[in-house]
């Protein structure tokens, strides 16, 4: 379930922190007490508001809008897991329900429209929904032919995603119209028996990465596709075999490429002037982007990239393993395990970094924020057993003081 990749993070981030010389867990009670210090400073600057589950020991929020968070919890005695939508007006948590079978989970939201996926009748696959929190209604989006569709973005009334074809031994990108109920078959730019896969969406356009014509199936390329023209561009690499495309903001893709020295780096392609800019080998996994700025890491230290500057700046403190989740505007917002994992808050315009307080427990983990400043994630209660440090986790937001 979700909420164990969650724990899956914070075990990697652990062993990769020993392997530098950083203690790990809470054995480290200096590290520890200046880890919870400055959590608990973050009080002064956000609240700290615990969502709940839906009956269950677990739940957290996978992603927010303005008035919506939305994630996963555990049902009724730990049955099964659904997918939930939170209103922040009315302070009310909903069960989103299944395609029909055991678990769901939402994976985005924006207006009247929650994304996710969820098993289906007989178990075994999965499929992409789109849930309209007017109706009260889950509309399963169906596949290209094949078993199994998983959904990666959602912008406006497009939600896009990877489905696999006849036989699912190869499996598209799509782009779903939520007006229309149409799947549209983005194809690979090695034909129709290729493969690709669909990373985020803006506006009519799509990124992800697919296969290449004549080539081992394992060299990709990174690719943008216009739902408006139905042409696809390949974005080439930094000299290499082979990249990928994770973001795309306005007119500029981001991903990861090999060099011509066989290395890797970050890239930006502006799909308008066709400029690639190599970011180099801070920014090498989990590029995202916003407006101008690309952010991405190193697997140790996370780092941004202004475009309008070619400047780079370290994001937070420089200690142990920082990962950012989102950037939205000049706001980022991720985890540190540092040696514990504790979300934060910070800014690109002025380096501010600020540590978000748990629920009672000692861990916490962000994963997006809205346009009003809220930040949307999990964190810990307190602990019901004295040697640990955390109790359950429960999906959080965290509110700026400045809206009361």
């Amino acid at each position: 379930m979700r909420l164990r990749s969650r724990a899956w993070i914070l075990t990697s981030a652990s062993l990769l922190a020993a392997g530098l010389g950083i203690s790990a867990g809470s054995a480290d009670a200096a590290d520890t007490a200046g880890a919870v210090g400055a959590a608990g400073a973050a009080s002064g600057q956000y609240s700290v508001q615990d969502l709940g589950t839906l009956g269950g020991s677990h739940s957290e929020a996978t992603a927010i809008d303005r008035t919506t968070v939305v994630g996963d919890s555990l049902t009724d005695g730990d049955a099964a897991e659904h997918a939930f939508a939170y209103d922040l007006r009315r302070h009310t948590m909903t069960d989103l329900g299944t395609l029909g079978g055991a678990s769901s989970w939402a994976t985005g939201v924006a207006g009247e429209y929650v994304v996710g996926q969820s098993d289906v009748v007989g178990g075994g696959a999965t499929h992409g929904f789109a849930y309209d929190l007017r109706t009260r209604r889950m509309v399963d989006l169906g596949t290209l032919g094949g078993s199994t569709t998983t959904v990666a973005g959602l912008s406006g009334d497009t939600v896009v995603g990877t489905s696999s074809l006849p036989g699912d031994t190869v499996s598209h990108a799509f782009a779903y119209n939520l007006r229309t109920a149409t799947m549209t078959d983005l194809g690979s730019l090695a034909g129709p028996s290729g493969d690709s896969t669909a990373a985020a969406v803006n506006g009519g356009i799509v990124v992800g990465s697919s296969s290449l014509p004549a080539t081992p199936a394992a060299t990709r390329h990174g690719f943008a596709y216009n739902l408006r023209t139905g042409a696809t561009t390949d974005l080439g690499t930094l000299g290499g075999s082979a990249s990928t495309a994770t973001d795309i903001s306005g007119s500029v893709v981001v991903g990861q490429s090999r060099t011509a020295g066989n290395g890797y780096a970050g890239y930006a392609y502006d799909l308008r002037t066709g400029v690639r800019t190599d970011l180099g080998s801070h920014l090498l996994t989990g590029e995202l982007i916003s407006g101008k700025v690309v952010v991405g890491g190193d697997s140790v230290l996370a780092t941004t990239y202004d475009l309008t500057t070619d400047t780079t700046a370290t994001v937070g403190p420089g200690k142990g393993v920082t990962q950012v989740n989102q950037i939205l505007g000049t706001v980022m917002v991720g985890d540190n395990f540092a040696p514990n994992s504790l979300a934060f808050v910070a800014r690109t315009e002025n380096g501010e970094f600020t540590y978000l307080a748990s629920l009672g427990g000692l861990n916490s983990y962000a994963t997006q924020v809205n346009r009003q400043g809220v930040v949307a994630g999990s964190a810990a209660l307190a602990p019901t057993e004295p040697f640990n440090a955390n109790g359950p986790f429960h999906a959080t937001v965290w509110v700026p003081d400045t809206q009361g």
